[in-house]
């Protein structure tokens, strides 16, 4: 197996201060630049922050917090979590991330995805009937800015460009460009068809049951015939000292946040038995650092993936016990994964 880095999402989840009130969101993002500097001193490889237009996320710039937070780390890698691709503009999106690298002296990241949620679309006025013409095409012209002195491209979502160059320009270390798949056969053969590591976003369920979107990414490279780029998984989690500890900290707050998404998408409340289960066998990393390490190296080893994300926010949880489970997953967790698939 290639070298395995292992990192931390959020999403900026807007959490409870100590009177048990939510905090406003300019106290938030300012909790999350500190998590993103705890992450950097306890040996995180990765610190990835979605983008989001709601009340219950803060982040909703990605890119400004996460060049706030490369001002006051030297050796993590930044990035998002994902970047809603389909209501932005490419160019202004390689633009923010080009900058960034070079702020960050090679250090950013950028993860691609069409957004499960839908605010952005009616906010920046995209219509949600070409949801998937419209990633299309701008990871078509992406792509192209990415491999491209001078672009030249047309569609029919946005004017075309003829022998346009785009500014700044990437340096010596360009910056690493995934596309986020949350369970569509055709993301996972668009990911390979324009060459570009592939981050699985499992939310839910065993995650051995996305083998087979593993194993068609691996099928669309070889009817390329070209090597197979990275596999990344992004999947929530929570560390503690001990497994009752973190799943009696997680569960009121991950429920709350699960059943109030679930109430737009029309899933059932989430009982006690499926938190449980998930904890178990499903794809919720909980528990004390070996068995949060010993469940992401069963995951990494089944699935291949040369990256693990955790998104270690779940709701209103407190910011002193994320920076609590931030210190354990990067001190204790990491080195018990890595040692496991030595």
């Amino acid at each position: 197996m290639s070298f395995l880095e292992l990192g931390l999402d959020t999403f900026g989840d807007v959490t409870v201060g100590p009177d048990g009130a939510l905090l406003p969101h300019d106290q938030v993002i300012r909790n999350v630049i500190a998590e993103g500097v705890r992450a950097d001193q306890v040996g995180v490889d990765f610190f990835g922050l979605g983008e989001h237009h709601r009340a219950d996320f803060a982040v909703s710039s990605p890119e400004m917090v996460l060049a706030t937070i490369a001002g006051l780390t030297s050796r993590i890698k930044l990035g998002s979590a994902v970047t809603v691709l389909s209501s932005d503009d490419p160019i202004r999106v390689f633009q923010r991330y080009s900058t960034l690298n070079a702020a960050s002296n090679g250090r950013a990241e950028v993860i691609l995805g069409r957004g499960s949620f839908t605010e952005s679309f009616p906010l920046f006025g995209f219509e949600l009937s070409q949801y998937n013409q419209l990633f299309e095409e701008k990871l078509d012209l992406f792509v192209a800015l990415l491999r491209e002195r001078a672009v030249t491209w047309q569609g029919r979502t946005r004017p075309p460009l003829v022998n346009q160059e785009v500014f700044p320009r990437q340096g010596d270390q360009p910056f690493k460009t995934w596309v986020g798949v949350g369970g569509s056969p055709e993301s996972v053969v668009r990911a390979a068809r324009y060459d570009l590591p592939m981050m699985l976003a499992i939310i839910g369920g065993d995650p051995k049951r996305f083998l087979p979107y593993v194993d068609l990414y691996k099928r669309a490279f070889g009817e390329l015939d070209k090597p197979v780029q990275p596999i990344g998984i992004h999947s929530p989690g929570y560390v503690a000292k001990t497994d009752a500890q973190a799943r009696e900290a997680l569960w009121p707050d991950y429920k709350a946040m699960r059943d109030r998404i679930g109430v737009e998408r029309g899933w059932p409340p989430m009982s006690r038995a499926e938190f449980e289960q998930e904890a178990v066998g499903g794809s919720l990393y909980v528990g004390s650092p070996e068995t949060v390490a010993r469940k992401i190296a069963a995951t990494v080893k089944a699935l291949g993936a040369s990256r693990f994300q955790m998104k270690y926010s779940a709701g209103a949880l407190a910011h002193d016990k994320l920076l609590d489970s931030i210190g354990l997953y990067g001190e204790q967790v990491i080195p018990m994964v890595r040692d496991m698939l030595a």
